[in-house]
């Protein structure tokens, strides 16, 4: 929205008059209405305009102006649509100076997808732009007067309605400082927050005594953000990696190196370690103001979320009203938190999420979801409309995430179901209905080609249906002028999301993408746009930025993430060793167990209890015990002998973060142990932090494999075809990071202590240990008959040396 380069805000006219200007309700009603502009579809209407205006008419006239606003200048830059000048006659005897001789108009072209027959007037944020530029070229050219012309043109149908009106040089300049005066408060207030911060920052020094090994990441963050490079960071949980990225970057804010800093992570408990280093900074004085970004979900003060202005009062008039609770949230807070969002937006009537958005204009750091940045849908156009690149840096926390959720966002799936349930939903446009049955018929030529599942190669025999979709989706865009009654249900909503989101991704596809097609086991028959690759998408994201850091425990190994987030194995990365005492846990390897299909019966099922009961057993505290579903998961309790002393803890699935705080709250309290029984990779198998007695042991059942299917067996095949292990990286490498985020919730400070079961004697073999962090090379091999026993001389063991200071 805004630069700022030392005593100067740069901002476009553009931008100034739709922020001063806004004004209306949120409305979900209409979201089948795209009102797009000639940035996005209108280019060839703008050119065809321009050449049809004559030899007078110069198009695209590039306008800056300077204002002076006490200590800052405000640098307002744009470019007018077209600027037409004339000769005007003078009369004889005429005392008007040459430039009253010319007729001057400012021409701004809009190409808006709506009836312009049933316009009276110009948009007021078209026509004030329009003024601006009108404004700018006349007080540069001497000018009395001149047209303020708006010109806009519906593409369909190419229809040209225009708007002019003779303006006197004087209302021009009223109109502009009426803009500017109600603008300058909020550079004022940037200035000044930046000029304190600035000064705060400067020798300000790392709040903690260095631990082994974060000075090396301190310093190799900083020389990535000064040099505008990227770094891959692996270093182990609790030496501190949120504020050795942390501290590099807001130094970089003080120096002027960046603008702004995109704390980026895939949880909330992240977020809430990331907030936790912002406020430690903020207390060894550094003047930094920091938000988070919470989900709409979370943050709507109505029992059911419904964004219009009939059933939403937050929602009406919302744009009247949110620059004021804005400027006065910004103005007395520094420290953004959900709560206090929640109470700006209650005592202005707003809605408190899309104020939590315009809140990140103004604040140093951003703490939010990996799709602020990178979802083609979610992502903050404030910020990245356009391609347009800012000194940002972006910091990536749990970026091992990454991969699977990229490869989420963009890809697109459909399936034929949801068409039969469109029809209802719009069955009173007959126009939309006729359009989905064409969509339905193809989809059933594909059902009948596909077996169980069928890969098209380079989208093979789905032209048909794109085709279809396409004139479907292009129907569906235009429903609000063709039918201006007509109210879009929720249903109808999700289901042009899904269309408008298929269409998108098609338009991407490339050697990154696989097309197929299967039977569900959900009974539905799906085509899905499959991203195997997603390195090309998160970098093109990155480079709207100056320095990209991506950084985890779990790195491992580092070549398979440098591939599949940014393209590339050269790019620099920094291996931290763990800096804990190897003596305060064991890792032993079951060498007798597997969970292998083949090997799923009763017997081993008895031998995995054996396993849980003897570590159970041989001290008493709290265990997580983790397996590869909840089917697996179900099998072991029910031949388990679990000692009465504990209570039991089981993960379910559809859990509410309010049911998963109350299971970890299990573990916080001191009243009994507890054993919790979970499925790796899921909700607690990363992102917790239990520390000291809170967790006393881990018991990891399998490798962490995904199940095999069709798209595993697609990106397998995709592996290969790039001469790499398929195996390996489709199922090996996703499933021995999970084991080593489970294994990761032991050891969290220097304080703790445990043992770590890795149960499957697949985790004996060659490529299996090889994905193991260096300091597991002390792994033991377990039998379930003696496993008993070499728990125990563990914590005999430990519990010597803690009583004799060794440790």
């Amino acid at each position: 929205m805004y630069r700022i380069v030392e005593n100067q805000i740069r901002i476009s006219v553009r931008n100034l008059v739709e922020f001063v200007l806004r004004s209306g309700s949120i409305d979900n009603r209409r979201s089948t209405k795209v009102q797009r502009d000639a940035m996005l579809t209108g280019s060839r209407l703008h050119r065809k305009i321009q050449k049809q205006m004559g030899s007078g008419y110069q198009a695209e006239v590039t306008l800056r102006h300077v204002v002076p606003l006490g200590e800052l200048e405000l640098i307002l830059e744009g470019r007018a649509d077209g600027i037409l000048t004339e000769p005007v006659l003078a009369t004889e005897n005429s005392e008007e100076q040459p430039s009253d001789r010319i007729s001057v108009t400012i021409d701004e072209i809009m190409v808006v997808f709506m009836d312009i027959s049933k316009l009276e007037e110009p948009l007021a944020v078209h026509l004030a732009q329009a003024v601006c530029y009108g404004y700018i070229y006349a007080l540069q050219n001497h000018l009395s007067s001149a047209v303020i012309q708006i010109t806009y043109c519906q593409p369909d149908t190419e229809e040209i309605r225009r708007f002019s009106q003779l303006y006197s040089f004087a209302r021009l300049e009223d109109e502009f400082n009426s803009y500017i005066r109600e603008y300058g408060k909020w550079a004022q207030f940037i200035f000044h927050h930046r000029k304190e911060r600035n000064q705060s920052l400067d020798g300000i020094q790392f709040p903690y005594s260095y631990r082994p090994g974060q000075r090396n990441l301190v310093i190799a963050s900083y020389r990535t953000i000064q040099n505008g490079e990227t770094l891959f960071l692996q270093a182990p949980t609790g030496i501190g990696k949120t504020l050795s990225v942390l501290f590099p970057s807001v130094v970089a804010l003080g120096q002027g190196t960046a603008d702004k800093i995109f704390y980026l992570t895939a949880k909330t408990i992240t977020r809430s370690v990331a907030m936790e280093g912002l406020h430690i900074l903020r207390e060894t004085g550094a003047k930094l103001s920091f938000a988070a970004i919470t989900a709409k979900e979370k943050l709507c003060l109505m029992e059911t979320m419904d964004c219009n202005p009939l059933a939403c009062p937050f929602a009406k008039g919302h744009f009247d009203r949110v620059n004021a609770a804005v400027y006065d949230l910004i103005c007395q807070e520094e420290e953004v938190s959900r709560e206090i969002l929640l109470s700006y937006a209650q005592k202005y009537q707003v809605c408190p999420f899309e104020m939590s958005l315009d809140v990140t204009y103004w604040v140093d750091v951003i703490v939010c979801d990996y799709n602020y940045l990178y979802d083609p849908n979610v992502r903050l156009q404030r910020f990245f409309s356009d391609g347009e690149k800012g000194a940002y840096i972006f910091l990536n926390d749990e970026a091992h995430n990454l991969v699977e959720r990229a490869r989420e966002m963009y890809s697109a799936h459909l399936n034929k179901e949801e068409f039969l349930e469109a029809k209802k939903h719009y069955r009173e446009l007959p126009a939309i209905v006729k359009r989905i049955e064409s969509c339905n018929r193809k989809l059933l030529e594909l059902k009948r080609e596909c077996d169980t599942w069928r890969l098209l190669p380079e989208g093979e025999g789905m032209g048909a249906f794109v085709m279809a979709l396409e004139q479907l989706y292009g129907e569906l865009m235009t429903i609000s002028d063709k039918y201006p009654g007509w109210i879009s249900s929720k249903e109808a909503s999700e289901f042009f999301f899904h269309v408008r989101d298929f269409m998108n991704v098609y338009e991407q596809l490339d050697e990154n993408y696989r097309i197929y097609t299967e039977h569900g086991e959900d009974g539905k028959f799906w085509i899905h746009e499959l991203c195997v690759n997603p390195a090309k998408r998160i970098r093109e994201c990155c480079s709207q930025g100056t320095a990209s850091i991506f950084f985890s425990a779990t790195f491992l190994p580092i070549q398979y993430y440098k591939e599949l987030i940014w393209g590339e194995e050269e790019v620099p990365a920094v291996y931290v060793r763990s800096p804990f005492d190897s003596s305060r846990r064991m890792i032993g390897i079951g060498a007798d167990v597997s969970t292998r299909y083949s090997r799923r019966n009763k017997d081993e099922y008895l031998r995995y209890a054996v396993y849980v009961e003897a570590m159970l057993r041989a001290k008493e505290g709290n265990y997580m015990v983790f397996f590869p579903s909840y089917r697996y998961l179900q099998e072991i309790m029910a031949v388990v002998r679990i000692p009465d002393s504990y209570q039991i803890a089981v993960q379910e699935t559809g859990m509410t973060e309010e049911d998963r705080e109350q299971f970890l709250e299990t573990f916080r309290q001191k009243a009994k142990p507890t054993v919790g029984f979970c499925v790796i990779g899921g909700i607690f198998s990363e992102g917790i932090d239990l520390q000291k007695e809170a967790l006393i042991g881990v018991m990891i059942a399998g490798l962490g494999l995904a199940q095999v299917s069709p798209r595993q067996e697609i990106l397998q095949r995709f592996y290969s075809e790039q001469g790499k292990d398929g195996y390996t990286f489709a199922y090996l490498y996703p499933g021995m990071n999970r084991v080593l985020q489970a294994a990761g919730r032991l050891i969290r400070t220097a304080e703790d202590y445990g043992i770590i079961l890795l149960l499957d004697e697949r985790f004996l073999r060659r490529d299996c240990r090889e994905q193991f962090p260096v300091e597991w090379s002390d792994c033991r091999r377990l039998k379930a008959s003696e496993a008993g026993r070499q728990i125990e001389e563990f914590w005999e063991n430990l519990n010597r040396r803690l009583t004799d200071g060794q440790i």
